[in-house]
């Protein structure tokens, strides 16, 4: 070979990678729709995970990871601080996955659901006495005190849908998974709307334009009534 065809640096180098295409959410339920989730869900020992999702629009493996230290009722927020999964059958806890801590406002709605949630862990743990197994400090465990496997949230949460489905066939709750709980939090606020950088920062979302990519429909949506809300407001 030719010493002057030899390249100092591959082209590959200095190519940008192509961006991943990041979908749309799918239908997700109205507001009314979760309202009747929840209110089924409640007879459900999980119930309160349920509702800590709605009404966070955390990731399921963050609030798994969840401990009581990072729950601040007086302050009426949660830091989020890592995941957990199970990785051939044995659960491991990282970092989220921007890598970053964050902190999540709650409502005084959910402080209460936290508090009811402590004070039914301490139930247990009290019956159950050497017995117990729980060796963290986790929010939500089983009634024995274990962390809950995430694949036990994910399959209940279609059980309990099919279950209403079932007893009001007139008026059937939508397919759902547990993870379209994030995207019926993420629709209401923008719908609402709180600004979009305010539900990146909750999301855990590293730039706003991840949730504008991710949310463009929603956001189509809000900028429909824009025109009327700006003219309402001049008074004109």
């Amino acid at each position: 070979m030719n010493v002057d065809e030899i390249l100092s640096s591959s082209p590959v180098e200095k190519a940008k990678r192509p961006r991943r295409e990041i979908s749309e959410p799918g239908t997700v339920w109205t507001r009314d729709q979760l309202k009747t989730f929840l209110l089924i869900a409640r007879d459900h020992r999980l119930w309160p995970f349920f509702h800590v999702a709605a009404y966070t629009g955390a990731r399921r493996g963050e609030l798994l990871h969840l401990r009581w230290s990072d729950v601040d009722l007086e302050g009426k927020q949660i830091t989020i601080r890592g995941s957990a999964s199970f990785i051939d059958g044995k659960r491991v806890e990282g970092t989220t996955k921007s890598g970053r801590k964050r902190v999540v406002s709650i409502d005084a709605r959910t402080v209460q659901v936290f508090r009811a949630q402590r004070s039914q862990q301490a139930a247990d743990k009290l019956q159950l006495g050497p017995e117990w197994r729980g060796a963290g400090d986790h929010v939500f465990t089983t009634g024995w005190g274990e962390p809950v496997h995430p694949d036990t949230l994910s399959s209940l949460f279609p059980i309990l849908i099919k279950r209403y489905n079932l007893a009001n066939p007139r008026t059937p709750l939508p397919h759902a998974r547990l993870h379209d709980l994030r995207h019926i939090h993420a629709t209401i606020l923008l719908l609402a709307g709180v600004p979009v950088h305010v539900v990146a920062a909750r999301f855990g979302h590293a730039d706003p334009s991840i949730t504008l990519r991710v949310y463009a429909h929603v956001i189509r949506a809000a900028e429909a009534s824009a025109a009327d809300i700006f003219a309402e407001a001049i008074g004109e």
